[in-house]
């Protein structure tokens, strides 16, 4: 049985979603390309409360990541439309980001989805990784509203990319929500830890001051 969306970020991969275009105007090319994420460029993942958080890509996030066998589908399920293993999914990292060159002659579903990409029906691709590690920074905008920047240092392994129905499909709705209450849970349970020792800091100089003065 193959696993579902919800199955998928059980498993804790996460959805991001990228722009595909045709990649050349030749009659006999099926070839589409774009870039699965751009590098050190912070998008918005969402906003809870006051604050909105942000994530971006780190440029050396893909030196140790399995990329072996990616996939091309579409929705994240179904038939393969193209395979890094058989040459027909070319990945490769520049100053840009994480380019993605696929060739979808080989197949009549694949050449479908060619001409809808080409028509403009289809135009986003979503792709699926899992992050290894990252780190995260606070700050304020100018309104001063908080701000909180998550940024992906690692990324272990990528799944596949995929051109998807629309632009925010669900798996990349839930995995962003997921993603952004995760890092602010953590934000705000370090806020407290650091009122708690800030309390604790100065019950000390108190009781230390008591004592001198008597």
């Amino acid at each position: 049985m193959s696993k579902t969306i919800d199955d998928k970020l059980r498993e804790g991969r996460t959805y991001r979603d990228m722009e595909v275009r045709i990649a050349d105007q030749a009659e006999d090319s099926y070839t589409v390309e774009g870039y699965a994420t751009t590098f050190d460029q912070p998008y918005r993942l969402g906003k809870i409360g006051d604050t909105t958080v942000y994530e971006q890509v780190e440029r050396s996030a893909f030196d140790n990541t399995d990329m072996d066998d990616v996939i091309m589908q579409y929705d994240h399920e179904g038939r393969v439309f193209a395979r890094r293993s058989n040459g027909t999914l070319e990945l490769e990292t520049d100053d840009h980001g994480l380019k993605v060159r696929a060739n979808l002659g080989g197949t009549e579903i694949g050449r479908q989805l060619y001409e809808e990409i080409k028509g403009g029906y289809t135009n986003k691709m979503s792709f699926g990784f899992t992050v290894a590690d990252s780190k995260r920074s606070k700050s304020e905008d100018d309104g001063g509203n908080k701000v909180v920047t998550r940024t992906i240092t690692a990324i272990s392994k990528l799944y596949d990319v995929s051109a998807v129905s629309l632009p925010a499909n669900n798996a990349t709705e839930i995995s962003a929500r997921a993603d952004s209450e995760g890092v602010i849970a953590e934000v705000l349970e370090e806020v407290e830890m650091e009122q708690r020792q800030r309390a604790e800091r100065e019950k000390l100089i108190l009781s230390i001051k008591i004592l001198t003065e008597v």
